[in-house]
């Protein structure tokens, strides 16, 4: 069975015995086929690649962290158990960002949320940063953080998949299970939202943010 750290987010991963060296330079779609065979070691390598943008995806989600921590490992526990029935016809992280949102909704169903914020989703940091990177990463994203906390949870939806996960339309249609011309109708609006947010906040004017969010 997958060994998933107790922290999800922390970036570390019990190999055990497992050899995953010869997984390391494989495509997720190759891995993920693997995985469906019952590969061990693929599916570490899977859940080594993409375990921490998968966490942050479900904090922007539920703003929750120890939910969050949970749900990172239920999502990689399905990704095991349900490899053979990904049809292929899209990424293997479209399919997995799919279950992610699935899960993180019912979850916040069951436990009667009614706002989704992205106040937290910066205090994951990923492992392969180092500090330089961190410090002017973070004051180039301030403000963007700050005006995506003030988006409608829709608009924050997408926004975080073509940007931070960099899924197409057709993709985040795919995830979030609405028709291409609604999330492309997500999408503009967001975008000029956030681009007058931006303005407002004194970061950049709003013709130069609009260009930037295109």
């Amino acid at each position: 069975m997958l060994a998933i750290p107790e922290r999800a987010h922390e970036g570390r991963i019990d190999e055990g015995r497992i050899d995953v060296q010869p997984s390391r330079s494989r495509s997720d779609a190759a891995l993920t086929e693997a995985v469906a065979g019952g590969d061990r070691s693929a599916m570490q390598v899977l859940y080594a690649r993409h375990h921490v943008r998968t966490y942050r995806f479900l904090l922007r989600l539920t703003n929750d962290v120890s939910l969050a921590e949970e749900l990172v490992s239920d999502v990689f526990l399905a990704v095991w158990r349900d490899a053979a029935s990904f049809a292929g016809t899209s990424e293997p992280t479209t399919w997995m960002l799919a279950i992610a949102r699935h899960k993180a909704f019912s979850a916040l169903k069951r436990r009667h949320h009614e706002r989704l914020t992205d106040e937290m989703a910066d205090a994951i940091v990923d492992p392969a940063d180092g500090a330089d990177t961190m410090i002017e990463r973070n004051d180039r994203s301030a403000a963007i953080r700050t005006c995506l906390a003030r988006l409608t949870p829709d608009h924050r939806e997408v926004i975080d998949l073509v940007y931070y996960h960099d899924k197409s339309i057709e993709e985040v249609a795919e995830i979030t299970g609405v028709p291409r011309s609604t999330v492309k109708t997500r999408m503009f609006y967001a975008r000029k939202s956030l681009a007058k947010l931006l303005a407002a906040s004194g970061c950049v004017d709003e013709a130069r943010a609009s260009h930037t969010l295109h």
